[in-house]
């Protein structure tokens, strides 16, 4: 069975930041700190789901989809990352699973999306191997508690992003500007991938995936240098965190003049090659890539993909990427390349009811019409694809953005918490009734 779904994320939506024993998480303190996210907005309420998450599996209901793609936050079930569990917060994602269940969708959770508890982070975050650890052992908790009714899990949201953005750049929680110092993230956090694949067999998982952001990498021009400067960047956006996941060994880094990751240890690399069921993959848009024109602390720099509309967030959109990119994972890993899940792929657009209360966002038809038709072609090439997730199910808080910024198929007044079907949550409804996958061989 193909999976049609939506993806949304704790922090983004969840709201309720310090009911019924949840900690802090790096984003609650984040957030709290002037001018790191647009207009002062956090997710202290969102779009309040931890209270109206009935609503909203009605409306998944609604939408046609058989799988529903949400995160746990470790805050809510572990309030220090570590030690006592908190039986409140496990006991909500019981309820929202129960009902997914009732409603024959099916489950897919993702174990880390971006919200390190902050007690964690106070003792490293991921610049300590023992956080690793510790997702190990919060993981086992979720997977005892949910696994008899949880038949998809995902281990990390989109490592690269988190270790670039919150770590490497600081434009993220928990804002550290390392640069490339950050590269023990990335095998922490891999680690963690490896050893949350174990709990979870221990727990009986049905199926385990790692999600990962990837995009296709094109140079600027054809010359040497940017041509070099195209490789590293898709040696550290797409390959560092494939390679050791799919391979079982690291890319060279030495070669684009990236330091290489000094915190792997013996046995690491056969802990995090741990066997998957798939590979979720988050598209937005492709990379073009130049060589650094002045004195950059990275060997690229980011030229801009020209050409095409862009989304509000002023992302190219270019749905034969999509195509091309899993086209190109088949290419590169072969028969070490899973089944594949497109995890995340939406845009963000500039949305508000009409007079008539309607939201016709006819550009975001367009994108989910254009990226469907590309993995449509992909999966008549060859690659096996068995689920597509739309990011996302609601406006949401989009991070350093606020609520600026809108990704949802329904349409969310935060001040009210009205919820609106957009034109495209129609759309998707109508295209899953008529359409079991995106290519079936005709």
């Amino acid at each position: 069975m193909f999976l049609w779904g939506t993806a949304t994320a704790s922090y983004q939506i969840e709201g309720a930041a310090t009911e019924d024993g949840r900690g802090a998480s790096v984003w609650d303190t984040f957030t709290r700190q002037p001018g790191r996210v647009r207009d002062g907005h956090t997710g202290d309420v969102a779009c309040d789901h931890y209270h109206r998450w009935s609503e909203d599996v009605t409306l998944l209901a609604g939408l046609g989809v058989n799988s529903y793609r949400f995160s746990i936050s470790w805050p809510r079930v572990q309030p220090d990352g570590r030690g006592p569990v908190n039986e409140r917060g496990l006991d909500f994602y019981d309820r929202l699973v129960d009902a997914l269940c009732a409603e024959g969708i099916v489950p897919a959770a993702t174990l880390f999306h971006w919200d390190l508890p902050q007690a964690l982070e106070d003792r490293g975050g991921w610049l300590a191997r023992d956080t690793a650890h510790r997702l190990a052992d919060y993981t086992a908790v979720v997977a005892e508690r949910l696994a008899d009714r949880v038949p998809l899990w995902i281990t990390l949201n989109e490592p690269f992003v988190h270790m670039a953005f919150g770590y490497g750049l600081g434009t993220h929680a928990p804002g550290h500007t390392l640069f490339m110092d950050a590269l023990p993230v990335a095998h922490h956090q891999l680690l963690g991938h490896g050893l949350a694949v174990q709990a979870l067999r221990t727990a009986g998982a049905e199926r385990v995936l790692l999600t990962n952001n990837c995009t296709p990498v094109w140079p600027a021009s054809a010359s040497p240098e940017d041509a070099r400067a195209a490789e590293a960047y898709d040696t550290l956006h797409n390959r560092l965190f494939n390679d050791p996941v799919l391979l079982g060994s690291y890319p060279d880094l030495s070669a684009y003049e990236l330091d290489g990751i000094d915190a792997v240890r013996d046995g690491d690399l056969e802990i995090i090659a741990q066997p998957l069921d798939g590979l979720g993959v988050n598209y937005y848009t492709p990379t073009r890539i130049a060589a650094p024109s002045g004195t950059l602390p990275l060997p690229w720099e980011d030229a801009g993909v020209t050409g095409h509309p862009t989304t509000a967030f002023g992302w190219p959109v270019v749905p034969d990427g999509l195509r091309e990119l899993l086209v190109g994972l088949r290419a590169r890993y072969g028969d070490a390349l899973p089944p594949v899940y497109v995890t995340e792929n939406g845009c963000s657009l500039a949305d508000e009811p009409g007079p008539d209360g309607v939201v016709d966002d006819q550009a975001r038809v367009a994108f989910l019409d254009g990226h469907i038709r590309a993995l449509g072609a992909a999966m008549a090439e060859g690659v096996d694809v068995r689920g597509y997730y739309v990011w996302s199910l609601l406006d949401n808080f989009e991070w350093a953005e606020g609520f600026t910024q809108r990704f949802g198929l329904v349409h969310v007044d935060f001040p009210t918490q009205k919820r609106t079907p957009k034109a495209s949550y129609h759309w998707l409804r109508d295209h899953i009734t008529t359409r079991p996958a995106p290519w079936n061989g005709d």
